[in-house]
């Protein structure tokens, strides 16, 4: 999973929590409103908003799911190639350190 996916997938779980929370609000705003089509129309929001609480939640799930799976096969990587492991970290940590100390 690339970091601009699961950066994009957070974004939207966030941004989804909020619509969530808005819609939450305006329910409850709206709740001394008379008539039957307020009344149908707060129904299905409600339905609805269960509905996306359960796809955020299964959202969220996968990818727990996906970081654990990413996480045993990094660390089965480590412990299978260690110094190679080793080599790749202390790349990485001089690039990043050539980069920190031209700034």
């Amino acid at each position: 999973m690339s970091g601009t996916n699961t950066v994009n997938r957070d974004r939207l779980i966030a941004d989804m929590k909020v619509v969530v929370a808005d819609a939450e609000e305006l329910l409850r705003a709206t709740a001394n409103q008379a008539g039957d089509k307020m009344t149908e129309l707060r129904g299905k929001a409600q339905e609805n908003l269960v509905k996306a609480r359960a796809s955020l939640a299964e959202a969220q799930g996968a990818m727990v799911d996906k970081a654990k799976e990413v996480g045993h096969v990094a660390d089965e990587y480590v412990q299978t190639n260690p110094w190679r492991s080793v080599g790749i970290a202390a790349g990485v940590a001089f690039v990043v350190g050539l980069l920190i100390s031209r700034r």
